[in-house]
């Protein structure tokens, strides 16, 4: 018999909408892969805590290090504390240096960081309040201080983007002093992070000018400088064609981390003159379906790769909508479904973020990928959100 559910529509009214026959993803094998996989994993908070949702995180620990170990036994590498953690948007510096310090200890119980279970993690200056820099020295001071943590931890360092700088740089000579002070410092290569303001408004005019091929040239020459230092760049800024221009003027060995979650499959499979790798937060709400797609891939298998990807487009475009930064509501909505959390509650109250509609159309477009691995529990846990909105879906 087939599965249904009542979803509303923009009109008002309810449609019957029949769920599609479910379909898996085949296990990933032990092929290596022939590209770089990092997926930004998300926070699970702790519904039952005690506290200010919008003041303080209250966090699971152990099933937000279970989802960050589903993402390694897919075969992907785990980019921590990002802004798909809710970096800035409800988990301070002092809570990602916690989630840094157990993810990189659960990474080691699997052999190491450098021993299979792939991790990177996020540096930043977001315990300098931006409106409380006075000077780049302040800037830098506040990098160095997160930089020197997670390196002390063991930790690989993904290089993110300062609200603080955007606040006080003057210029495209501002980010290169800041950049060049911590890049020519640090002990191993990092990966750094280029956010445009669609994900975050503070970051506006980053590298010192609203014009992309003045930053592109600020950028590319810090990153071309530091070549030893830099392992890659990721890119966000959901413009393939900007991300192309800027990963062929890449110096030699330093990669390309694709960061559009519109446009990511063609990136990744590249053409003929390069690929890009990934580092995406899509990959958290799509991991199954990513892993069989990248293993088809390095099996030489192009088609089939598009082929389980394509159906996986829409959804990311739809999660990721403008206002962009709102997307990790989606994410989280789709570990609900999926059962690797059992509420639909977000540190910061970040659950509201998004209409009944836009959750309704993630498992419409989510159903259509095949992606919802137990039909049944993703229908009820559906109708339950609906129902706490005022829609009777069954």
């Amino acid at each position: 018999m087939a599965l249904t559910i009542k979803l509303p529509r923009a009109d008002r009214s309810l449609e019957t909408y029949t769920l599609a026959p479910a379909r898996g993803f085949p296990a990933r094998t032990d092929r290596p892969l022939n590209r770089v996989a990092f997926a930004a994993a998300h926070m699970v908070a702790d519904p039952l805590a005690d506290n200010d949702p919008w003041l303080t995180p209250a966090i699971d620990w152990d099933r937000t290090i279970a989802f960050r170990e589903h993402l390694w036994d897919l075969g992907f590498g785990v980019a921590e504390a990002m802004d798909t953690a809710q970096r800035g948007m409800g988990l301070d510096w002092n809570a990602s240096l916690e989630l840094i310090r157990r993810s990189l200890s659960a990474a080691r119980a699997r052999g190491g960081a450098q021993g299979g279970a792939l991790i990177a993690c996020g540096a930043g200056t977001d315990h300098l309040a931006p409106e409380d820099a006075r000077s780049l020295d302040d800037v830098i001071r506040a990098y160095e201080t997160q930089v020197a943590a997670v390196e002390d931890l063991g930790g690989r360092v993904i290089l993110m983007a300062s609200r603080a700088l955007a606040r006080v740089a003057k210029g495209p000579e501002d980010y290169i002093s800041v950049y060049s002070r911590i890049l020519s410092q640090v002990r191993s290569p990092v990966i750094i992070h280029w956010l445009g303001d669609m994900f975050d408004p503070a970051l506006a005019g980053y590298w010192g000018t609203n014009e992309f091929p003045v930053a592109l040239d600020t950028a590319v020459g810090i990153i071309n400088d530091f070549a030893s230092k830099v392992d890659g760049v990721k890119i966000s800024l959901l413009d393939k064609d900007k991300e192309i221009v800027m990963r062929r003027r890449l110096a030699p060995g330093v990669r390309m981390y694709t960061g559009d979650d519109f446009n990511y499959a063609e990136l990744i499979a590249g053409d003929g003159q390069g690929h890009s790798d990934a580092l995406l937060g899509i990959f958290d709400a799509i991991a199954p379906a990513a892993a069989a797609a990248l293993a088809e891939l390095a099996a030489g298998e192009e088609g089939r790769f598009h082929e389980i990807l394509a159906p996986t487009v829409p959804l990311s475009r739809h999660i990721f909508q403008a206002p962009t930064r709102f997307y990790k509501t989606g994410v989280v909505f789709m570990a609900y479904l999926n059962g690797h959390q059992d509420h639909f509650t977000m540190i910061g109250g970040q659950e509201s973020a998004r209409s009944t509609l836009h959750l309704t159309d993630i498992f419409r477009l989510a159903d259509k990928a095949g992606l919802l691995r137990d039909p049944d529990q993703a229908v009820w846990r559906m109708a339950d959100v609906l129902a706490v909105r005022g829609v009777e879906a069954v």
